[in-house]
């Protein structure tokens, strides 16, 4: 008899570690130096550099749940220098150099993220063993192979990242069907609510004050006005990410993309042995509709994709419980890819949203005569951007004038996202698109199909 796997619960990552205990609430109107909302990864490590950089700071970290409630403590757990956009395209209306110094700034953020753990003792994990992608049929190669050539376009950047053969590749993972890897060293395997939950109990060593259960209904030039009282400060940060749209305003930002995972029960050493999966790469395909995988530290394989892409409205989960379609197409995606899984129980299954700016492009933004900012828009990719968003917005809320503030995402502008039911219609339409698109490929098609080339110029990537 098949068990059905637990279903959200926020993800399986706080499962394991339990849920913790919500902090105390906003006691009431008060005043900051500067007032972050938002308890993910980029309000923990703006908070982070701020004290770091200036310990006299009043911070204010506000949370309408607990800290990593939202995707910070749901993803794949990739620590990796991967950057939404292309590089191409910021190159295109940025230059090349500019695009250059984003490259160089995502690959030296993974090495300061483990750094920083290692000196704050925050036991996340941690594991250094890079990404593997690979193609499995010829249109997948023929991407994985374009990407290859371009990223031989920005040494150093990108150095140490091959293009693995057949034979290399299942060498390393045995992928059912795999004909071609690309595999970067830099990437590192996390606990993603570790992470969290250790980052947090560093800032407030620090003296940043994180108020949780506390929602942010409003805010604006000087002020955070909340179910708890107002926080009254000259900078205010906006780090909500996905959530943004819990905002007065902010609907049509940032639009809430979902993704969804499931965990294994640990899995047997021969089956370990029959998937060839020796290390702890993180993993992932080139399919349109892509999945990414990690092996986790106590021998799960934890693996995520797109189940439902959107809710009408940019409406969020309910504590990342998800649909049994979608659990259903992830276990298939798993067996699929790893046959030898097909007897190992899955017990658990999450989503949660991830936010995504209309042109796809992530942002980091300071106006330094209302005092407000903001950052997001990752794509999927914030484990690592999140750092490097914090650190930016520490040195333009402290008014620096460095390598990073001129980073071509610094105040990029962002446009807002169509009214409904257009939003919800050129949602589906893109990933019913790229689902057809793949299974298109799968049959034998020799190149990208036509119909991934038009969802891509509908959703404007």
């Amino acid at each position: 008899m098949t068990v059905a796997p637990r279903n959200g619960e926020v993800s399986y990552w706080w499962a394991d570690i339990g849920a913790p205990r919500q902090r105390a609430p906003l006691p009431g109107s008060t005043t900051a130096d500067v007032c972050i909302i938002g308890a993910g990864f980029s309000g923990l490590w703006t908070a982070y550099h701020l004290k770091r950089a200036r310990p006299t700071l009043e911070v204010v970290l506000l949370e309408r749940e607990f800290a990593g409630f939202g995707a910070s403590g749901r993803n794949g757990g990739w620590l990796t220098d991967r950057f939404a956009a292309p590089s191409s395209q910021i190159e295109a209306v940025h230059g090349h150099d500019a695009a250059l110094a984003l490259r160089q700034g995502m690959a030296a953020t993974v090495d300061e993220v483990v750094a920083i753990c290692a000196e704050q003792e925050i036991e996340a994990d941690i594991r250094r063993t890079g990404v593997l992608q690979v193609a499995r049929g010829e249109a997948q190669a023929k991407r994985l192979h374009a990407a290859w050539v371009e990223e031989q376009r920005w040494l150093p950047a990108s150095k140490g990242t091959v293009e693995l053969g057949c034979e290399e590749t299942r060498a390393r993972v045995n992928v059912a069907g795999a004909t071609l890897g690309l595999w970067s060293p830099n990437g590192v395997r996390i606990h993603p609510a570790k992470l969290a939950r250790g980052l947090a109990a560093v800032v407030e060593r620090q003296g940043v004050k994180v108020y949780e259960g506390t929602t942010v209904e409003e805010a604006g030039p000087g002020y955070a006005r909340t179910d708890r009282g107002t926080v009254s400060s000259p900078v205010v940060l906006n780090c909500l990410e996905g959530f943004m749209r819990t905002l007065h305003g902010q609907r049509r930002t940032r639009l809430p993309l979902n993704s969804a995972m499931i965990v294994t029960a640990p899995l047997p050493e021969s089956v370990w042995e029959q998937m060839g999966w020796s290390g702890a790469e993180l993993l992932g395909d080139f399919a349109h509709a892509y999945i990414y995988a990690q092996r986790t530290a106590d021998g799960r394989v934890a693996l995520g994709g797109r189940g439902v892409p959107y809710r009408y409205g940019s409406r969020i989960d309910r504590r990342g419980r998800t649909q049994a379609r979608t659990i259903g197409s992830l276990i298939a995606a798993l067996h699929d890819h790893f046959p030898p899984t097909a007897t190992v129980p899955i017990e658990h299954a999450w989503c949660g949203v991830l936010g995504v700016a209309r042109d796809w492009f992530p942002s980091v933004a300071f106006d330094r005569g209302t005092g407000l900012g903001s950052a997001g828009g990752y794509v999927g990719n914030g484990v690592g951007t999140a750092h490097l968003a914090g650190r930016t917005l520490c040195e333009l809320v402290l008014e620096a004038d460095t390598e990073l503030t001129r980073l071509p995402w610094v105040n990029h502008r962002e446009r807002k996202w169509e009214p409904e039911p257009l939003r919800w219609t050129g949602v589906q339409l893109v990933y019913a698109l790229y689902r057809l698109a793949d299974r298109h490929e799968r049959s034998g098609l020799d190149q990208t199909s036509v119909l991934a080339r038009a969802a891509d110029l509908i959703a404007g990537r």
